[in-house]
């Protein structure tokens, strides 16, 4: 089984740390984001060519360098969409009291450019690695963008979890788009077909008459597709996923409104360091401005008699 671990690693750290390098990007001030897309745009040419040039290998590091250059140009590609560079003609927020078949439409096209950049990207890479041996990074990418389409159609449709935190700030009319609820009836689907297929391509990988190269190819994607249900079952899942991405994922900041009301709080809810019990205070509070009042009353009443014994003293 050793000769399935590695691969199995392997695709498990790239889509971690990929993952995390877009949302790191991704989150940065928004004066950063010529310097990332000037990067993005070399990077993205060496993982094309690595690509086209790595479908036509038999051998192993083939098949890692396939599917390596495919995760970082879907990688490539999405930061483009996270930066706003490439995204949809609609960049406002969804009108309120929205139809579900008007919402889908309008949502759409909050990303219709984008998408049909990853179309043409599909085609492209079909067509570069057509009749070649090493199919391995084509896979990869669509595997990729076929269940980035599914967990759009989630969230849309709703999930307990939308992760709406992740997005950047100038993206955050895509929140209104966004349904949360307990379940919907895409959901199942959206994990049970793809775990076949799961099973599947592992059954194959594991198989007698598969070794090397394609037993590393098949693991790599299958690993890949598995990663990309778990990203599903995260999303109705009581789980801190967040936890994976801290490093690259802005620190959250309460409003200061907020901050201070707390502050407040905390102050009027100790004394000398002891907690006070909220119907203490409360009580105590009554007290102290009837207290208050009566003092007031007797200071009164005795400015009166001081004044009405100087005037008798003075006639």
């Amino acid at each position: 089984m050793s000769e399935f671990g590695f691969p199995v690693l392997y695709a498990l750290g790239l889509w971690w740390f990929s993952t995390g390098v877009v949302l790191y990007l991704d989150n940065l001030p928004g004066r950063t984001f010529r310097w990332t897309l000037l990067g993005a745009a070399v990077v993205l040419a060496f993982a094309t060519f690595g690509l086209i040039v790595s479908s036509a290998a038999t051998s192993s590091l083939g098949a890692y360098a396939a599917f390596s250059c495919g995760v970082v140009i879907w990688g490539v590609l999405e930061m483009v969409y996270f930066t706003g560079l490439v995204t949809g003609p609609r960049k406002t927020p969804c009108p309120p009291a929205c139809s579900a078949p008007r919402r889908f439409g309008l949502a759409i096209l909050t990303s219709l450019y984008h998408e049909l950049a990853v179309v043409g990207t599909v085609l492209f890479l079909v067509l570069v690695s057509w009749g070649e041996p090493n199919q391995v990074g084509t896979w990869t990418f669509i595997v990729l963008w076929l269940m980035r389409w599914s967990a759009k159609l989630n969230l849309f449709l709703g999930v307990p979890n939308l992760n709406e935190d992740w997005l950047p700030d100038h993206l955050g009319y895509l929140r209104t788009y966004m349904s949360k609820r307990g379940m919907n009836l895409l959901f199942p689907v959206s994990v049970t077909l793809p775990t076949v297929i799961v099973v599947l391509i592992a059954l194959e990988a594991m198989s007698s008459q598969v070794a090397g190269a394609e037993a590393v190819g098949l693991t790599l994607v299958a690993t890949l597709l598995a990663l990309a249900i778990l990203e599903h079952w995260l999303l109705v899942l009581p789980l801190p996923d967040e936890a994976l991405w801290a490093w690259a994922l802005p620190p959250r900041q309460k409003p200061e409104s907020e901050g201070s009301e707390v502050a407040a709080r905390d102050d009027s809810a100790t004394e000398c360091g002891i907690a006070v019990h909220p119907i203490v205070r409360q009580k105590r509070s009554c007290a102290q401005w009837a207290r208050g009042r009566s003092l007031v009353r007797v200071g009164a009443a005795n400015g009166a008699c001081r004044r009405e014994l100087l005037r008798n003293f003075s006639n």
